[in-house]
């Protein structure tokens, strides 16, 4: 596992190492169940302190499910893109397939008194699938991304099932208010019974069973990436990036290959930036990492091919012999590297369009040790925590994103540090083993 492979394995594997326990989920290959997971641990040097068990999907399964209803269907819906969602059938039959599957496996090795913990939008149908199968457990959900708002979600036609299977779980987290809101909104339309007199909007009553809902902003083991950023491989990293960067501002991207992470609007936003402000012509570079994702999926096929076209336009735009502007990556970087161009970068520029949280403001914030300066997106969930001490955008307007990286190369070195330094305080003091600690003490009290 790797900070790579998204925010789900950067967080919890931290808390899972310290308090163990079992991770159910699938191994990422056709047909993989549990004994291929052992072989592929038995020559892991690292093996984790936890249990690990899998459960396999076919080729198919992995297509109508995984490609299909989770990342066609659910994903562009919960994030805005209601164009971009498609509506076969054979998807939903997949994904309910998946999720009892995924029950029965739980079911099989759970001890009566342990908490089941079900994260993100794969597996939503998976509490009601588990009380069908008699159990009477404490339940508990975390959607990683955004929970739409009823116009969004009511265009998918399987959406009051899935609303009504989420009311089975005891707790139900958020990564905001706002997708807190949009989920109780839900429930009121879809789920009326669950509204009834005196059971109220905060804990409403589901089949006599109080539902609980939180917002749970999720973070990063502080620590741990404070103390892997000093390690002598990550300083000699930074030392030939900053040799080959010279006297150049550096301003970092770091986005998975996903249409909602924005990378053509921060393009566009770069663009119009060396058109308006020349003094940051041959003066900064825009150092782009695109981690490969789901590229199979022809929308993503499509948004890979529009950020290539937009660096080759750029670069031929406003490049020279000495400088080019934009530095593109289509590849995945070891968290050595990460942490050597997190701590190099003068600027990260981080303009997802819609996003649950985005780790990679709060990673910069505790890994950068000098004084960075965090572009965020206003529409990411780290906004609501760091929106203060960074400068806030709209990556729908050019000529916002264009103004945040002039603010940013102009600033003085003074506010720099005081922003750094308490967005790195907000990080530390709110990192993930304080989210774990507060959304279990919840679960506790629900059931």
């Amino acid at each position: 596992m790797s900070s790579a492979s998204g925010g789900l394995v950067t967080a919890m594997d931290p808390v899972l190492r310290r308090r163990r326990g079992t991770w159910t989920g699938w191994v990422g290959a056709p047909n993989a169940g549990q004994d291929e997971l052992s072989r592929a641990l038995g020559s892991t040097p690292a093996r984790p302190p936890y249990s690990l068990q899998a459960v396999p999907l076919s080729a198919t399964e992995e297509d109508l499910f995984y490609r299909g209803f989770a990342n066609e269907v659910l994903w562009p819906l919960f994030h805005g893109f209601s164009d971009r969602w498609s509506s076969e059938p054979r998807y939903w039959e997949a994904y309910r397939t998946v999720n009892r599957r995924f029950a029965r496996s739980l079911a099989s090795t759970v001890s009566w008194d342990d908490l089941i913990w079900v994260h993100d939008y794969h597996l939503m149908l998976t509490g009601k699938e588990l009380r069908a199968l008699g159990l009477n457990h404490r339940l508990a959900f975390f959607l990683h991304i955004p929970f739409p708002a009823l116009e969004h979600l009511e265009e998918m036609p399987w959406s009051g099932e899935l609303v009504k299977a989420l009311c089975h779980f005891d707790l139900l987290g958020f990564q905001t208010n706002g997708s807190r809101s949009n989920f109780l909104d839900a429930a009121r339309h879809f789920v009326s019974d669950a509204f009834t007199e005196g059971s109220g909007d905060e804990h409403p009553i589901f089949q006599g069973r109080t539902i609980r809902t939180g917002a749970f902003p999720i973070s990063i083991d502080a620590a741990a990436f404070s103390a892997d950023t000093h390690g002598s491989l990550v300083t000699a990293m930074e030392r030939e990036i900053r040799a080959e960067m010279g006297d150049r501002t550096l301003i970092l991207g770091v986005d998975r290959l996903d249409y909602s992470k924005g990378i053509p609007e921060k393009l566009r936003g770069f663009d119009l930036a060396l058109e308006r402000h020349p003094e940051l012509r041959g003066s900064v570079l825009l150092k782009q990492l695109v981690v490969p994702s789901r590229d199979q999926i022809p929308a993503y096929k499509e948004t890979k091919g529009e950020i290539e076209a937009s660096v080759r336009r750029i670069n031929e735009r406003w490049g020279t012999q000495a400088w080019q502007p934009v530095e593109y990556l289509y590849d995945s970087w070891s968290r050595s590297e990460l942490l050597a161009h997190y701590r190099t970068a003068d600027v990260a520029l981080i303009t997802p369009l819609n996003d649950g949280m985005n780790l990679v403001a709060k990673e910069y914030a505790v890994a950068n040790q000098g004084s960075g300066v965090i572009i965020l997106s206003a529409f990411a969930g780290a906004a609501q925590e760091l929106g203060t001490d960074a400068l806030l955008v709209d990556p729908c307007e050019p000529g916002s994103v264009a103004m945040a990286i002039f603010q940013a190369f102009q600033m003085s070195p003074r506010e720099r540090k005081e922003r750094m330094e308490r967005a790195r305080t907000t990080v530390r003091t709110h990192d993930v083993h304080r989210w774990v600690e507060g959304f279990l003490a919840e679960a506790i009290c629900a059931g």
